[in-house]
């Protein structure tokens, strides 16, 4: 279990996965799964979560290079890729879900659920792993729960508009 949490959440970009987490959720969130096929919603996903890979990639690259004045360099854009690879492990979360839950013959709006909701309780469970190894008070550890649940609100709000 200590191997899988350190291959999901990255001692050098944490918050890579809690951005792919809540993005993937968002976009779940959003479909409705009444005109789309799995397919559609699955490749939309993985689509949406390598855009952003990229984008996140990109953006700091170019950022980079606007402070320091720097050229573009093979080197430069593949540690950003690297870096910003966080990201899509935060994303595999809710899309596992969301496949399996297909494997398993369920209905779409079923599965879209379920990757909605592994998102929401990732975010969850992410914050109790940061007030654990933070060693936070129990006053402090439901004031950060209570973060990631409001975060897992806001995409439940997202769903609820469907």
């Amino acid at each position: 279990m200590r191997r899988l949490a350190d291959w999901l959440i990255p001692a050098e970009n944490p918050s890579g996965v809690v951005y792919g987490v809540m993005v993937i959720g968002a976009l779940l969130a959003a479909e409705s799964g009444r005109r789309e096929t799995y397919l559609d919603t699955v490749g939309s996903a993985v689509l949406a979560a390598g855009v952003y890979w990229l984008a996140h990639a990109y953006a700091r690259v170019l950022g980079q290079r606007l402070a320091e004045a720097e050229r573009l360099t093979l080197d430069a854009l593949v540690r950003a890729l690297g870096h910003d690879w966080a990201l899509i492990r935060g994303a595999a979360i809710p899309l596992l879900v969301l496949l399996i839950a297909w494997a398993l013959g369920a209905s779409q709006g079923v599965a879209l659920s379920a990757g909605v909701w592994s998102a929401v309780a990732s975010l969850i469970g992410l914050e109790l792993i940061a007030g654990i190894r933070s060693q936070a008070t129990p006053r402090e550890l439901v004031i950060e729960v209570g973060m990631g649940i409001t975060m897992g609100i806001a995409i439940l709000a997202l769903k609820s508009l469907h």
